[in-house]
This record gives C-alpha cells, sequence and structure tokens, in this order.
C-alpha cells in the first residue's frame, strides 16, 4: 500500500454483541461512504473475536471531516446502542512503511 509518507491510521478495535443484525449491511455502506470521503486513501478489516479495521487518511482534518459525517454519526450510534460490547479507536501516524510478497 505504498502511499506519500506521513499519512495517518485509524485503528478500530472491537469485541460485538450477540445482536448484529444489519451490521453487515451497514459496514459495507460505511466503506463505500468513506472510499468517497476527500482524503481518504484505503482501509483494511478482519473479524473473529475480535474485529479490527484499520482506515487510512491524508490528514488529521479528513479523519475529523470523516467523524463528524452525518451517516457515519448514526453509524457510530447504532454499533454503540446494538452492535458493540466494546471498541476503542487509535489515530496513528504513519512514517514508515514497507512489505514483503512472496513470488510465486
Amino acid at each position: 500500500m505504498k502511499n506519500k509518507i506521513p499519512y495517518y491510521a485509524v485503528i478500530f478495535t472491537s469485541t460485538q454483541t450477540d445482536d448484529i443484525e444489519g451490521y453487515s449491511e451497514m459496514a459495507e455502506k460505511m466503506e463505500t461512504l468513506a472510499r468517497q470521503q476527500e482524503g481518504f486513501i484505503g482501509i483494511e478489516s478482519a473479524r473473529n473475536t475480535v474485529g479490527i479495521t484499520v482506515s487510512y487518511w491524508k490528514s488529521l482534518e479528513a479523519i475529523k471531516n470523516w467523524k463528524a459525517n452525518t451517516e457515519h454519526l448514526l453509524a457510530q450510534q447504532k454499533g454503540r446502542e446494538q452492535w458493540y460490547n466494546w471498541y476503542n479507536v487509535k489515530i496513528c501516524k504513519v512514517e514508515r512503511e514497507y512489505e514483503y510478497e512472496k513470488n510465486i
């Protein structure tokens, strides 16, 4: 994911309740909406016992604007009311990155 350094990562870690009706649809909708936001770079996600979603942004201002997006605010509220037992958000500045890919 080679991006212009530095950029920012929002790390969202969570555990879910047993009532996840509508969660997948909302997660898909939020990813589509995030991709349309100014400053969005990309997203990676994994879910098992603990879910981790990392979204990448060009600036802190872009993150602030995404957090304040009306549809995103509604999704956050629904998450607190229905889908999450716990979550944690970390905002990090990425100053270096590297990757490995096996040539098959």
